[in-house]
């Protein structure tokens, strides 16, 4: 199961120490996502771990993806 970097980033936000503990914390915050585009993101990694079993979803691994704007240089 593929996640983008945006599914993974609101994943590990997230109790992942089981699937169900997941959807469970995703689906509980639903209600507080105000913009839709985070909102959608949601539904698909919910709609993701619905996909799979709980064996397939202890195999992967999730890693944030941190960003360095002071790396940056302005132009």
């Amino acid at each position: 199961m593929d996640f983008t970097i945006e599914q993974e980033n609101m994943i590990c936000t997230f109790n992942v120490s089981s699937r169900t503990a997941l959807i469970n914390s995703i689906s509980a915050a639903l209600p507080e996502f105000d913009d839709p585009e985070l909102l959608e993101i949601a539904e698909t990694v919910l709609h993701k771990l619905q996909d799979i079993t709980d064996v397939e979803f202890s195999a992967l691994v999730f890693n944030p993806a941190y960003f360095n704007y002071d790396d940056e240089t302005e132009a």
